[in-house]
This record gives C-alpha cells, sequence and structure tokens, in this order.
C-alpha cells in the first residue's frame, strides 16, 4: 500500500468534528512522554507542557494530541510513564471529562489503534497508595486521524499524525520499536539519536514532507496539520496548506498550533528570563494568525 493510499484511508475512516468561528482548539504532538529516566526527552519540558495546557484549559480550548503522545518504542510498560508524569495525566484528564479532549495514534504510540490495548491501559490506572484501580481515561476512542468541519462554511481540517508517508515507521513499525527498543534508547543516553526518525534524518524528511504535499494537491488543496517530522510549518494562503505543529520535545521549548476565531497560528512556548532575574514561561506567536477561509478550496 502507498502513501497515498494510507492518507486516503485515513482521511476516508477520519472521524469528523464539527466546528465554527467560536471553537478553539490547540494542537499539540510528538510529546514522547516516557519514564522520567535520562532517555526521557519529554521531561526536560514537561513544566512548560503542564503550565501551557493548564492556561488552555482556563480558556477554554479544546486539546487535539496528534499522536506519539506516549513513547511507547522505548518504554515497555505504559505504567511506568504514567508515574512518572502523573501530574500531567492529571491535567489532560481535566480536558476528557469536559468532553474536549481528542488523541490520535502516531508510529511511537501505534498500539492504540488496537481498542483492547487501549481499554487495558488508559481506562483506568493502579492507585498504588490506596490499592484499588481508578478511572483515568473510561471509553477514550484513539484515532488515525480527525477532520474539523466548519459547521457553516463546510471547510475541512485535515489532521492526522502524517507517518502515513513513512513507509519504514508505518508498515514496519514493530521492526523500528524492536531497534529503538532494543539499540537506539541505550545510545540515546549517550547523545546517539536515531537515524530511521524524519525528525533526525534530513533526507528522510524532505521525502514525507513532499508525499504529503503531492496528497494535499491531490486532494483539492484540503488543509493538513501533521507532526511526525517535529519540523513547525505555516504555509501562506499561496502556498500548499500544509500545516506542522512541530514537537513538545524541541530544545527548551514545545510549539503548536492553536485555532480561535476562525484563524490559525503557529505558537511557542518557552522558558524566559526577566530583568530581575525571575524564570517565567511565555507564549510566543511564531506565525499567523491566518484567517482559516484565507486558504481557498472548494468546500464540501
Amino acid at each position: 500500500m502507498s502513501s497515498k493510499s494510507r492518507l486516503d484511508r485515513a482521511y476516508k475512516n477520519a472521524k469528523v468534528i464539527p466546528f465554527d468561528d467560536k471553537s478553539k482548539f490547540i494542537i499539540l504532538s510528538d510529546c514522547h512522554r516516557g519514564d522520567n529516566s535520562f532517555a526521557d526527552d519529554f521531561a526536560n519540558n514537561r513544566n512548560i507542557y503542564l503550565h501551557a495546557l493548564q492556561q488552555y484549559f482556563n480558556k477554554g480550548f479544546h486539546y487535539c494530541e496528534l499522536g506519539d503522545g506516549d513513547d511507547l518504542w522505548e518504554n515497555l510498560n505504559y505504567g511506568n510513564i504514567l508515574q512518572a508524569h502523573k501530574n500531567v495525566y492529571r491535567q489532560i484528564q481535566r480536558y476528557f471529562n469536559q468532553d474536549r479532549l481528542t488523541m490520535l495514534w502516531g508510529n511511537h504510540d501505534m498500539v492504540y489503534k488496537n481498542p483492547e490495548f487501549v481499554k487495558k491501559q488508559l481506562y483506568s490506572y493502579f492507585d498504588k497508595r490506596t490499592g484499588t484501580h481508578k478511572p483515568l481515561f473510561p471509553g477514550i476512542a484513539i484515532h488515525e486521524a480527525i477532520v474539523l468541519k466548519h459547521s457553516i462554511t463546510g471547510q475541512e481540517l485535515f489532521l492526522t499524525h502524517g507517518h502515513q508517508a513513512d513507509w519504514w515507521n508505518y508498515v514496519c513499525w514493530k521492526w523500528s520499536r524492536f531497534l529503538v527498543r532494543i539499540l537506539w534508547k541505550p545510545l540515546n543516553v549517550m547523545g546517539i539519536a536515531d537515524p530511521t526518525s524524519p525528525a533526525i534524518n534530513y533526507k528522510e524528511l524532505i521525502k514525507v514532507e513532499r508525499r504529503i504535499k503531492n496528497w494535499i494537491q491531490e486532494n483539492n488543496n484540503l488543509i493538513t496539520i501533521i507532526g511526525h517530522t517535529h519540523r513547525p510549518r505555516f504555509p501562506s494562503p499561496e502556498e500548499i496548506p500544509f500545516f506542522n505543529d512541530g514537537s513538545c520535545v524541541h530544545p527548551r521549548c514545545i510549539t503548536g498550533i492553536e485555532i480561535e476565531n476562525g484563524e490559525i497560528s503557529l505558537i511557542k512556548w518557552e522558558t524566559s528570563t526577566t530583568d530581575d532575574g525571575t524564570l517565567k514561561i511565555v507564549r510566543d506567536m511564531l506565525e499567523g494568525p491566518q484567517k482559516l477561509s484565507s486558504y481557498h478550496q472548494q468546500f464540501k
């Protein structure tokens, strides 16, 4: 099956979520939450991520996580990830309890495509303090893709992880997981990165992006938002509407995409130093805001 066929299937089977100009979405991906060991890249930005999620929750945003939220390649046991970042999952749980959470699976958490695995791991967790099982995300469904469809104009935004355009990390993901878990995780501790990852291998990154841009053009310039490559992208209205929210494992910052007031923006959260030496977490606008309606396509 080609990358085009995989993207076609993801779009065809995507869950449709209606939205309008009053809707608010924060789109993040590639958190790669781990076990808080030296190989856990997320741990460096955990406080930034947690603060950002708290701010978006208070402002009424819907949280969309576009895959690779949990790194289940480097980590065999999800319970270890949960214990390492329990405060983060409590915050995500607040979104879930208010029906403001949508989660997709990527290549590093592709096991979530199995509903039985999701039921076993995510519906509840064992609280060692009380010796009982407590609800986490009871009944949650993890999707491959979603489509945000404007309830008035019919404009569509296609959201997926993006590894459909990466043969090795989609078709051969079990082999990739094996290599990462056995070989690259120990080497990562010593500072050696996985060369098969498009986030590291620039040539692979370009190939993945080219395949997705070709697919977008073949599908009426459908606005498409992905993660996977960790490279933020924000096109102008004259360019192919191919967006990338970046990742939450950049050095010292996280990036994401906001949708609010019918506009789309690329943002960054980072730790900044004030004149008196105080550290604080700040939000910076990298690109936008740009009206979604300025990206021309034939709406259905």
